[in-house]
Order: structure tokens, then sequence, then C-alpha cells
């Protein structure tokens, strides 16, 4: 089994290298604007997959993800010489969705600020429809309850003194 650790290091790496041969060595015109996110390897290092983003249309997305896949074999190379393991992983790229999850999550915030407006301004002008606490007890009860023990003995019936006002037998 291998360190999970050393997986670690090993994806940062492979994140490392794809992200400077992106930039540096690989010079397909399809390539657009390719930002590396993230990279996951499998425990046994054998496949590692990489996240990324595309500033663009759905054109150019679609252009970059081929030019991934044509690129792929001098990527795993390079990985491979440059990692120094003895089996290089298969490399996999994925389209990192986090920009279109970010922007889902902005659009439902804004919706629920608007709600959040609409319902202070309905009740800007508004009472209550009944009582300010509806679950307020009458005074007369809590009044009552201390009547029943003003002998000195508690609820259980003892005195101060912790004995009860019962005789012994």
């Amino acid at each position: 089994m291998v360190d999970a650790a050393r997986a670690r290091k090993l994806a940062d790496r492979i994140q490392q290298i794809v992200a400077e041969m992106l930039e540096r060595r690989i010079k397909d015109p399809r390539l657009g604007f390719v930002t590396v996110t993230d990279t996951r390897i499998t425990n046994d290092l054998r496949d590692a997959t990489v996240y990324y983003t595309v500033y663009g249309s759905d054109g150019e997305r679609a252009e970059t993800a081929a030019a991934l896949e044509s690129a792929k074999g001098v990527i795993r190379s390079e990985v491979g010489r440059k990692t120094g393991v003895r089996h290089t992983p298969s490399i996999t790229f994925v389209m990192d969705s986090l920009m279109e999850n970010a922007a889902h999550i902005d659009d439902l915030l804004a919706k629920a600020r608007a709600k959040d407006a609409e319902v202070a301004r309905a009740a800007q002008g508004a009472a209550p429809a009944g009582e300010a606490n509806p679950y307020r007890e009458p005074a007369a009860e809590d009044e009552d309850l201390d009547e029943d023990h003003s002998d000195g003995r508690d609820a259980a019936g003892e005195g101060e003194d912790g004995r009860s006002g019962r005789p012994s037998s």
C-alpha cells in the first residue's frame, strides 16, 4: 500500500508539471486559457486525474479538451521523466465545473437576498395578529402555586429542615 502523503506529493508534482507544460511547451492553437485546478491520483499511483478550467465559450472549451487529449502522450512522458517513478501514471483530463457551480450558487444567493428584502418590505408596516406573546401564562396561576406551599413545605411535602411535617411512626 502506498503512503497517502507520498500520493499527495506526487499529485502536486504532476499538477506543477502539467501546468508548466501547458504554459511553455504545448503550442497547440486550439489550447485556450487553461488553468489546472487540481490533480488526484489513485492509491496505487497508476491513474492521475487532472482537473482544469477554461476561460471562454463552450466552443473554446471543446477545442481545449481536444488539444489536451492530443497532447496527453507528450505530457505523460514528461511527467514520467520529471517524477522518476517506476510506472508513469496514465493521465485523464477532466473539465472542472467549479466556475459554473460558483456562478449557480451566486445566482441562488441573489434570489434569496431578493426574497428576504421582499419579506422585510412586507413586514415593515405589519402588526402581530394576536398578543405579543401568545404563550404567556396568566399571572393567577403563578399566585396559586405560591399559595399552595406557603406553609414552608416544598412540592415533596418536606419542610425547610428536610423533615416531613407528618408524625413518624
